[in-house]
């Protein structure tokens, strides 16, 4: 697609997972312990975990994202046959500590310096995002966290998206929103921010409402689309 500068951002507002954080780091500290199976119980875990984010909101029956990850990883494991207390426990405090990817830090920091708020809007839960954000070390680079939570209900809804404009005391044409996430891209676009998504793994486009500004690679590309 072609990119198109972005123009007027006063904030820089980001997805957490598979965004900033490696969705995949949890299962990859204990890739050993599922063999063969790993991959493929990462990306069932991430699948269902997504799924029951949209479900339980089209039900109207909300529980933290903290439960949904556990759910989507019961889910997952059960899929393939694996009953280890052992290695569920594990998996589940690894994902509180996930890794974020190598560019992030210099990133955010570019952006404040360019002096550009900064924000994480995510479905996660506000102790989810906090152990996330305090493990890889980028307190200092985030302004603002914030989470469905206060909502109970969950992205691509388009109140969750209206948090970053209440919270951050600007227009929502003033945000540029950066999700790896294509629905979640869709769904900030449709509600008026200028969005890049984070096509990391070359994947197709959604066929959704809501036109992102730009598609990029990795968030390295970010700096160039919002510096005047």
């Amino acid at each position: 697609m072609t990119e198109t500068k972005f123009a007027g951002i006063r904030a820089c507002v980001f997805d957490a997972y598979g965004t900033l954080f490696d969705v995949h780091s949890a299962v990859g500290r204990h890739q050993a312990r599922l063999g063969d199976k790993a991959s493929a119980v990462s990306a069932l875990w991430r699948t269902k975990q997504l799924e029951y984010t949209w479900l339980r909101s089209l039900m109207e029956k909300y529980v933290e994202f903290w439960q949904i990850t556990g759910d989507g990883l019961d889910y997952a494991l059960e899929s393939y046959g694996i009953h280890d207390i052992a290695l569920r426990q594990d998996l589940m405090s690894a994902y509180k500590q996930l890794d974020c990817y190598s560019e992030v830090p210099e990133v955010l920091s570019k952006l404040k310096d360019a002096g550009f708020t900064t924000a994480i809007l995510s479905n996660g839960s506000p102790e989810m995002l906090k152990a996330a954000v305090d493990a890889t070390g980028l307190s200092a680079l985030i302004d603002a966290t914030l989470s469905v939570h206060e909502l109970r209900t969950y992205k691509p809804r388009p109140n969750v998206y209206k948090l970053a404009v209440d919270h951050l005391n600007v227009g929502a044409e003033q945000i540029s929103f950066q999700s790896s996430n294509a629905w979640d891209a869709s769904g900030a676009a449709a509600f008026g921010f200028q969005v890049a998504w984070v096509n990391r793994f070359g994947q197709a486009s959604e066929r959704l409402p809501g036109r992102v500004r730009a598609e990029i690679r990795t968030l390295d590309e970010l700096l160039a689309l919002v510096s005047d």
